[in-house]
């Protein structure tokens, strides 16, 4: 039997990976998490083979949760399973010690593959993010410019000082979708906070 912990903050998404890992006779989601505190909280001592995990969650999350997972349970497969189809972020998340990589637009099908292979020991990457990878790899393209145009807009108010509450107003948006922009520019550039951010700015001058 493979069990399997799925961490992500969306209850949709955990109860529809559930779904496809239970229809399988030989494996079970034996854990939820909603968060990296959470992860780490309950891995102690959990009986799982394999943690499927989001790289977008609150509190720990990205390559420094992956980091913390591998200290804890070093031999304890970690599976990505991202929005993000981004080579670099890929590449981060491998060096950190994840096994495997797929987005959630795989299919259902694929998913459970990959679960089975990184649950026996190997690695799998999805061959559009591994393309990605050697072509973003040979092009050396800087952190910032794999951003989109609204990243780009976020990245220099917040590096500008601006609050998210004063972002979301200048914008015209929600805190919470500031917020999450934010997350995912911190995890494209591979940095960890906002102190970071201002620095990578002052450094490329940008």
């Amino acid at each position: 039997m493979i069990r399997v912990m799925v961490a992500d903050d969306h209850a949709m998404m955990r109860a529809g990976v559930r779904r496809i890992i239970d229809a399988e006779p030989d494996m079970r989601v034996t854990a939820e998490a909603v968060d990296g505190g959470d992860v780490l909280k309950q891995i102690e001592g959990l009986a799982c083979d394999v943690v499927m995990l989001d790289l977008t969650m609150p509190g720990v999350n990205g390559t420094e949760l992956i980091r913390a997972l591998k200290q804890a349970r070093p031999r304890l497969p970690v599976l990505v399973l991202s929005m993000h189809n981004v080579g670099r972020i890929a590449a981060a998340a491998l060096r950190a010690g994840a096994s495997g990589y797929l987005t959630k637009d795989s299919d259902p099908e694929r998913l459970i593959e990959v679960i089975r292979i990184v649950a026996a020991g190997g690695r799998h990457v999805d061959p559009a993010v591994a393309s990605k990878i050697v072509l973003e790899g040979a092009a050396e393209q800087a952190p910032h410019e794999s951003l989109s145009p609204r990243e780009r807009e976020i990245f220099q108010l917040i590096v500008g000082g601006m609050s998210t509450g004063e972002i979301a107003a200048r914008l015209h948006l929600s805190a919470k979708t500031v917020s999450t922009h934010k997350k995912n520019i911190l995890e494209k550039m591979q940095l960890d906070s906002t102190a970071e951010l201002v620095r990578y700015a002052v450094q490329h001058q940008l």
